[in-house]
This record gives C-alpha cells, sequence and structure tokens, in this order.
C-alpha cells in the first residue's frame, strides 16, 4: 500500500470515529432520557413503563460497543505498560505494530461469530419491544468492522518521530 491509500484509510478511521462519537453522544441523551422518564413514570405517577428497562439496557450494550471503538481509535484502552516503557523506541513500535496485528484478529473473530450469531436468532424478537433481536446483536460485528478500519489505519501510520532534542548534538 502506498502512501495514498494509506492517507486514505486514516482519514476514514477518523471519519468513522467522528461518526462514532456523534453517535455515542445520541445513544446516551437517549439512555438518559430514557431512565429519567421511566423513573417520573414510577415515582409521579405511580405508572411503570414495560419497555423503559428493556430500552435502556440495549442502549447501554451499543453505547459500550461503540464507546470501546472511540477509545480504541484514541488510544486510550487501558494497559500494563511497566515492560513496555523500558523498552527502545524501536521495540516500542514493534510491539505496538504487533499488538495491532494480534488485534486485528480479535476483531475479524468478532465479525465472523458476531455474523454467525445475528444469523443464529434472526427470527427472535426482544420480549418488551419486539424487535429482532439479530438487530440488537448486530452490533458485535459493526463495532468489529469499526475496530478493524482503525486497526489497519494504526498499522500503516508512520511511526512518531523521536522527540527533537531542541537543537543539541
Amino acid at each position: 500500500m502506498g502512501r495514498h491509500t494509506a492517507g486514505t484509510i486514516e482519514r476514514l478511521s477518523s471519519a468513522c470515529n467522528r461518526y462514532a462519537e456523534w453517535f455515542l453522544l445520541l445513544l446516551g441523551i437517549t439512555m438518559t432520557a430514557t431512565v429519567i422518564l421511566q423513573v417520573f413514570s414510577r415515582y409521579v405517577l405511580n405508572h411503570s413503563l414495560f419497555w423503559s428497562e428493556e430500552l435502556a439496557r440495549y442502549l447501554l450494550v451499543w453505547l459500550t460497543f461503540i464507546g470501546a471503538t472511540v477509545a480504541y481509535h484514541r488510544s486510550m484502552h487501558p494497559g500494563v505498560d511497566v515492560i513496555f516503557k523500558r523498552l527502545e523506541r524501536k521495540n516500542r513500535q514493534r510491539i505496538k505494530r504487533l499488538v495491532h496485528l494480534v488485534s486485528l484478529i480479535f476483531f475479524l473473530v468478532m465479525i465472523w461469530y458476531g455474523c454467525s450469531f445475528a444469523y443464529f436468532i434472526r427470527v427472535q424478537t426482544t420480549p418488551a419491544l419486539s424487535l429482532p433481536k439479530w438487530l440488537i446483536f448486530s452490533i458485535i460485528p459493526l463495532s468489529g468492522l469499526i475496530f478493524t478500519l482503525h486497526g489497519v489505519a494504526f498499522l500503516w501510520r508512520k511511526p512518531q518521530e523521536p522527540p527533537s532534542s531542541g537543537g543539541k548534538p
């Protein structure tokens, strides 16, 4: 892959991340409004909404998976880096690439088995909302695709230059 392709993948990854961040905002607002409406309905109107808990749960699942892709894009996932920080810069870059390669394998497994599972439950519906369950579980392969895009972008990214020494030799 050339420099142009790597730049295209990087731009696509960044654009996908921006849309994911906006989608997270929408999911968070919707989930918050659902929970507030349920609390108001239960304690003020003395009438519980039968569908609100299920909707909030599924929104939380989607929020978690999409949020994980955003965290991966921003390199914000927690990690143990005691040994990593003691390595030379060249070896750190190699380890980072290895981690992204292993992650890509996991993401491809997410896509494959996520699609298989969504297909397996394609005729089932949720109890309260009567939504098709494949729609709820489609977040697994969808987030796997987003993870894969970010992982490929990380692999083709040019290694960061060492910090300059301020003009000193």
